[in-house]
């Protein structure tokens, strides 16, 4: 075979090859391959429950202090700054006391003229009772002398004896009103010694509500602290986003009004929210790590104290419909730079799930409010329920199906598998807490 020939079959061979390979991507533009869904095995082991939530620290104890109810608005002469360390007894705010001092002294004067008031009422109780003494012995002599002359009606006239006899009439008379009106005068004399009595008592009362009034007005820490001043909220003027400033010295407070708080920096929390579903993994004394924002590079450690038994109200606008319980971690060793109002990352660490069935939050999916996987039966995907038991941050405990089991990692169900996948929901154990 000549070089020529070779070249000729050589050139069609490559012809027909350019060929061939054009049609077949012709055909694989026409009719592409059936994009496949990606699967995961149901596997076995052991999951590090951990959960995640933001917080804000606040103080395990807090005392109020609030201006005294004495019936007027009180003048602020002192009040000591936000962030000042108090001790025990320390004088935190301080009011005029000059209107109280007043009643003090009004009522000291009343209760000086009600004693003398009560001693007056008694000397003229004990002078009533002499001269009515007096008066009876008189009246019982003039009665005895008239029944005497009465007697001797024999020796005299009868006209005198007429006398005489009308005499004792007006004598025995004047000796009955006297026994009645006795006792009426004792009556109207303790009367009047009660009423100023009384008049002592209300005066009495008045100057210890004066004297206490004035001790109120000395607002001192009842323990070691720090002293945090509250907002100055008596205006008549309010709109949306308004800002209130701290009472200031020289305010006026009304009364009974919340004037400052002392904060225990020696008991100090975080306060938190978790998911419904992490509520199960949480009990008091689990360990807890908290990075707070302010304090970048110091860790600090505490212990799950309290768990909220109740879901809390869901805010307007909250992003998530699922429920949220409050959860209180204390603080093992407060650090003196920390302050109320700060905020972290809590890491509450719930213990070890071993030897589990899981999956990841991906395969987990809702449908009709209820978690489910999508098994494969041969091409194909059906949807079966699940029980979800713990969770962590990258697997999900699950009962319900067997070790091994195939199931998809994206909705079957969905068009387009990568678009609107309608992954399970955080109450229902899909993504992160």
């Amino acid at each position: 075979m000549s070089a020529r020939k070779i070249t000729r079959i050589t050139v069609a061979v490559l012809l027909l090859a350019a060929a061939a390979t054009g049609s077949t991507l012709a055909l694989k533009r026409l009719h592409p391959p059936k994009r496949g869904v990606p699967t995961i095995r149901v596997a076995r082991g052991n999951l590090d429950l951990k959960i995640y939530t933001m917080g804000e620290l606040r103080a395990g104890k807090t005392a109020m202090l609030v201006a005294p109810s004495v019936g007027t608005s009180l003048h602020l002469i002192f009040l000591a700054k936000t962030g000042t360390h108090v001790k025990s007894g320390d004088l935190v705010a301080d009011f005029d006391p000059s209107d109280q001092e007043h009643n003090l002294e009004m009522a000291s004067s009343d209760l000086k003229e009600a004693e003398q008031s009560i001693a007056k009422a008694k000397a003229d109780a004990s002078v009533q009772e002499s001269q009515d003494k007096v008066d009876l012995l008189k009246a019982e002599f003039d009665v005895r002398r008239a029944e005497m002359d009465v007697s001797k009606k024999d020796l005299v006239s009868a006209i005198d004896a007429k006398k005489n006899l009308l005499a004792l009439e007006e004598a025995r008379r004047h000796l009955s009103q006297l026994k009645e009106d006795i006792p009426s005068h004792a009556a109207s004399n303790q009367a009047d010694i009660a009423v100023a009595e009384e008049k002592l008592a209300k005066a009495r009362l008045s100057m210890n509500l004066a004297q206490k009034n004035i001790q109120n007005m000395h607002l001192r820490a009842p323990m070691d602290g720090l002293v945090a001043v509250q907002e100055n909220r008596q205006t008549n003027v309010y709109y949306e986003g308004m800002r209130f400033s701290e009472y200031r010295q020289g305010d006026e407070v009304e009364p009974g009004g919340f004037v400052a708080q002392v904060l225990d920096m020696a008991e100090m929390e975080i306060q938190g929210k978790v998911a419904e579903i992490d509520r199960a993994n949480l009990s008091p004394g689990e360990p807890a790590d908290i990075d707070i924002y302010a304090l970048p590079h110091q860790k600090i450690s505490g212990k799950v104290k309290d768990v909220a038994g109740a879901a809390l109200q869901a805010s307007f606008f909250g992003d998530s419909g699922a429920s949220k319980f409050g959860v209180v971690i204390a603080l093992d060793h407060p650090d003196p730079q920390l302050r109320p109002g700060l905020t972290g990352v809590v890491t509450i660490s719930g213990g070890e799930v071993k030897n589990a069935l899981y999956l990841p939050p991906q395969a987990i999916f809702a449908k009709d409010g209820n978690p489910v996987v999508y098994i494969r039966k041969g091409s194909d995907f059906e949807p079966q329920r699940i029980k979800i038991t713990r969770r962590s941050e990258t697997r999900i405990a699950v009962e319900g199906l067997a070790e091994g089991t195939e199931v998809a990692l994206v909705n079957p169900e969905q068009k387009t598998p990568n678009a609107s996948a309608a992954p399970a929901s955080p109450a229902l154990g899909g993504g992160k807490p």
